[in-house]
């Protein structure tokens, strides 16, 4: 094949974009993807909306894992990002007027009195610099962690992601880091008591974990234990920022003031590439606040000049449509329609949630005879692919995308943008229904593998 100009590469057909994929970038996630008609090539979006080349139009529940706030191609970040494209993006001999304003927006709206911000280009790098931040500032060497928390994935964050899946082909991981069961307030304290702990790292709500609500008042506990034993209390709000939650920041559900707040995905309003973290005046200056340690951390590409445009519309966008109230209100309409669903078929497992961050858990098939029939692999399979399967129907049955949570395959994540209207949550309720009456765990796996049976040989 030739050299690929633009055109060309908007012109290639589904089978060569596979093909492409195969050699040259995962053929793994090319083949997975294809299994289940994931490997659609789409062409427009708009707010939750998208298009296929054929012109099927499909609804957006996975939103980008918490990226699409805004839906897919908000005008105002456009015209934002439009406004500023004459000026330099990259130009580091300079203070960039555009990082200080939306720095000082961050800091009006983060809770109590964080107002010191570090900006990069995603969750995992805003995560890299807390940890950093932290060593720094307080001297110590240990971080504390929960299972099935999900920080990222380059060396420091996965030292502090909690699935041995992501870990183990790269250990030794960063050393001193503890992981302890979430919404457990015993085991953080026997860590921090040790006082040798720089900051224990959490989520408000474990996403990735298969959207996992802590109990009442474990944040705030874990709060006080922190600030009892002289550790830092990073907050990882890179998926639950900015609304998600029904609140702009989900610690504020318990109105909890961490520490360091880590920021991203939907701060860049879906368009750009835009982290960051919030940190208090005092421990940023114990790590970074002389001219000598100025330069100690720092990012190329992070605060560039059309992603801090595209930051400063984000957040006047969430505030001006008051974002946070209707995730609050949508989540709830959403989660009280699959809770009904959850009554009325026992495949489903839980329902849970907050705000438009939904899980959907399923059972796990039961009956000693099923498992000795299928050697143990029933269990194993239906865990890690099931919910796959579901999100199969869904997409190319329903036009609804969807996915599963990672850390949690069983577990179908609903993260629709904040913009999706009451209608749309109808159809997904329904759809899924429709599902689950359609034959149950086998009706499911039927279609399922007629589906993969039928992608295998299917022509490109």
């Amino acid at each position: 094949m030739p050299f690929i100009d633009l055109e060309a590469a908007l012109s290639l057909s589904r089978g060569e974009v596979m093909e492409l994929y195969r050699q040259h970038i995962n053929p793994g996630l090319a083949g997975m993807l294809s299994l289940l008609d994931f490997d659609k090539i789409y062409e427009r979006a708009q707010g939750v909306e998208v298009w296929d080349r054929e012109g099927n139009r499909y609804l957006d529940f996975l939103g980008a894992y918490g990226a699409l706030n805004l839906g897919h191609h908000a005008p105002e970040v456009w015209e934002y990002i439009n406004k500023v494209r004459a000026r330099p993006n990259l130009l580091h001999a300079s203070l960039n007027p555009l990082a200080a304003a939306l720095a000082h927006n961050l800091a009006r709206v983060t809770p109590g009195d964080l107002d010191r911000v570090f900006f990069c280009n995603s969750g995992t790098e805003a995560v890299e610099g807390a940890l950093k931040l932290a060593r720094a500032a307080t001297g110590r060497p240990r971080f504390v962690y929960c299972h099935n928390s999900f920080h990222g994935k380059p060396l420091g964050a996965l030292s502090v992601t909690g699935r041995e899946k992501y870990q183990k082909p790269f250990q030794p991981l960063l050393p001193g880091c503890q992981a302890i069961p979430y919404d457990d307030l015993e085991a953080l304290e026997r860590e921090l008591s040790r006082r040798d702990v720089a900051a224990f790292i959490v989520e408000p709500i474990q996403g990735e974990g298969g959207v996992i609500v802590p109990r009442e008042g474990y944040l705030k506990g874990a709060r006080e234990l922190c600030t009892h034993y002289g550790s830092l209390m990073i907050m990882d709000e890179v998926q639950t920022g900015l609304g998600r939650t029904g609140y702009l920041f989900a610690c504020q559900h318990e109105g909890v003031v961490p520490d360091i707040l880590c920021l991203a995905k939907s701060l860049g309003g879906g368009v750009m590439p835009l982290g960051a973290y919030v940190a208090r005046t005092e421990i940023w200056d114990k790590a970074y606040g002389s001219q000598d340690k100025a330069l100690l951390h720092t990012s190329t590409f992070g605060g560039n000049t059309l992603a801090l445009a595209a930051g400063l519309a984000a957040l006047k966008v969430t505030l001006e449509k008051d974002l946070p109230s209707r995730a609050r209100r949508m989540g709830e309409k959403f989660l009280e329609g699959l809770k009904r669903l959850q009554e009325k078929y026992p495949l489903i497992k839980e329902a849970r949630g907050r705000g438009l961050l939904l899980g959907l858990e399923f059972q796990e098939p039961s009956g000693e005879w099923l498992d000795r029939l299928t050697r143990g692999n029933i269990k194993s399979l239906y865990r890690e692919y099931f919910a796959s399967l579901v999100a199969g129907e869904l997409l190319n049955r329903y036009g609804i995308i969807t996915a599963y949570t990672l850390n949690n395959p069983n577990v179908i994540r609903l993260e629709p943008p904040l913009v999706v209207e009451e209608g749309e949550i109808q159809h997904v309720l329904v759809a899924l229904e429709e599902i689950l009456k359609g034959g149950g765990l086998w009706g499911i796996a039927l279609q399922g593998a007629k589906r993969i049976i039928s992608s295998l040989f299917k022509k490109k």
